[in-house]
């Protein structure tokens, strides 16, 4: 199944072809690799139109950050799964000696979780010292 047809008001029926020099070619082109969604007749398009153009921008510094924070998260996720796991077996058997063996490993794992959410802490307070310092 095709999709509707265009309103007549906003069907392109015209074609206007034209030439630029190379400074401004380039101006276009570097606007262009900023934003990968747009071709070049788009961007002149929505330039013509006074229309927005979206220009995106990556900041480099913050692979490293955003590679540890995902580190972090994931290493957290598992901590926390395994805590789940010895709870259920926590309340699974009723002998006090397991539940004992079982608490003592939920805290050596709630031990082993509390430096990861201080340096996850202590990064998401960086960022906000970097974002909301103006």
């Amino acid at each position: 199944m095709g999709r509707k047809p265009a309103p007549a008001a906003r069907k392109l029926q015209h074609k206007i072809t034209t030439y630029v020099n190379s400074q401004k070619y380039e101006e276009l082109t570097a606007v262009l690799a900023k934003n990968p969604r747009k071709d070049i007749s788009t961007l002149v398009r929505d330039i013509l139109y006074n229309r927005q153009v979206k220009v995106f921008v990556k900041d480099q510094t913050m692979n490293n950050v955003m590679e540890e924070l995902a580190r972090l998260r994931t290493e957290i996720r598992a901590i926390g799964v395994n805590i789940n796991q010895i709870t259920r077996f926590f309340n699974t058997y009723p002998e006090p000696q397991r539940k004992a063996t079982y608490a003592k490993m939920a805290f050596q794992a709630h031990q082993a979780l509390e430096p990861k959410i201080q340096r996850l802490l202590s990064i998401i307070s960086q960022l906000a010292e970097k974002w909301l310092s103006d």
